[in-house]
């Protein structure tokens, strides 16, 4: 059998159209029209007014905490379980990462959890929505607006996802996207920081292009970043977006039929297939080992990579990373659900180009190394 990827995604649209064009034009460079394209676009789809595309999704997390005015002393409320980025951009503005536990059924964080880490100095809540499915963003709302806090929203895994109506990327004051190869819409690396505020819009396209200033370019008052977009990555962005509600549905079938072949096995926890706020779109499809099964997610992982099988883990909690640990940033933290996931979740492929004959044969291994 030869190897299923955990991801490929489909180009197979008017991505090269669109990157001819700017080779036939010489417009390459992040001052190509592509790149005010699909940030309009993009924003449009997402209901937001500004759209600011950056080189990728964790810098779009950086330039949205520095232009909240987020800095030394301030807190940030965050889920544990989410990738590096999140707790990172916080720990970068000199600010202190405040991490709360997540659910064991959708693996987003515990709403109920966070107004007990309120403190005086808390200044956002930085919502991650995992996997597939969204936070519950109505709650969470009420008490950000009760204690004043500004809601920073990464969307990253959330392209197309519709929460009681409203689009995932259209909450709080700034929400980010990531457009990696294994996302719904993929510009190679990218991502976009969107906005209804328009000196937030401003802040973050300053920051984006080294704090240039119109009148006087080489005279800089702030320090920004270099994080621009090449309109060769934004055409193949626009080219995505033009497929994302085919994508959603194609994400959906994987998922669906993923469940059909495994909701038999009783040793799997599967992933919701919806709660009372959202369907999953099943950004990846993930599983969950119970506890009779006699190994970790990193057993089955080698076992299933001996089959030819792509997987990858799931995320490592923030108050266990090492890196924070050397800080003594969450001294006596402790986060049950958050450790046991992390430690018996992966998940298995489940990219755009996935066949329904591939699925067969994943479930089929994963039945063999279960047995």
């Amino acid at each position: 059998m030869n190897l299923i990827p955990v991801n490929e995604p489909l180009l197979n649209g008017n991505e090269k159209k669109y990157l001819n064009e700017c080779i036939e034009t010489g417009w390459i460079s992040s001052e190509g029209p592509f790149v005010k394209q699909f940030e309009e676009l993009f924003a449009s789809r997402m209901g937001r007014r500004h759209g600011i595309a950056v080189s990728n999704g964790s810098v779009a997390l950086e330039a949205a905490v520095v232009a909240l005015g987020i800095s030394h002393g301030d807190e940030v409320i965050l889920p544990t379980f989410t990738i590096i980025s999140c707790a990172a951009a916080i720990v970068r503005a000199g600010a202190i990462p405040v991490v709360v536990d997540c659910q064991p059924d959708t693996w987003n964080m515990d709403v109920s959890q966070i107004e007990a880490k309120i403190t005086p100095k808390t200044k956002a809540i930085m919502v991650v929505h995992i996997y597939g499915l969204p936070v519950d963003m109505e709650p969470l709302l009420i008490l950000a607006n009760r204690y004043g806090l500004q809601i920073i929203e990464d969307a990253a895994q959330m392209h197309g996802q519709i929460y009681k109506g409203r689009p995932c990327g259209s909450f709080g004051a700034i929400s980010t996207f990531s457009f990696y190869p294994n996302k719904h819409i993929t510009t190679g690396e990218g991502g976009m920081v969107l906005t209804d505020d328009d000196n937030l819009a401003e802040h973050c396209r300053a920051l984006r292009n080294l704090c240039f200033q119109p009148q006087k370019r080489f005279l800089h008052e702030e320090l920004g970043w270099n994080l621009r977009l090449s309109n060769l990555q934004a055409a193949l962005g626009v080219a995505q977006l033009e497929r994302l509600d085919e994508f959603v549905l194609r994400k959906r079938h994987i998922g669906q039929r993923y469940t059909e072949l495994l909701s038999n096995i009783p040793s799997l926890q599967l992933p919701l297939p919806q709660t009372d706020y959202a369907d999953n779109i099943y950004w990846v499809y993930g599983l969950v080992l119970k506890d009779d099964v006699p190994f970790d997610a990193e057993e089955a992982m080698r076992r299933l990579a001996q089959h030819k099988i792509g997987t990858r883990p799931f995320f490592w909690c923030m108050h266990e990373q090492p890196v924070f640990r050397n800080k003594r940033l969450f001294d006596g933290v402790s986060c049950p659900v958050a450790e046991r996931i992390a430690r018996r979740g992966f998940y298995i492929p489940s990219g755009m180009a996935l066949t329904d004959v591939q699925i067969e044969q994943v479930v089929e291994i994963i039945i063999k190394i279960l047995k």
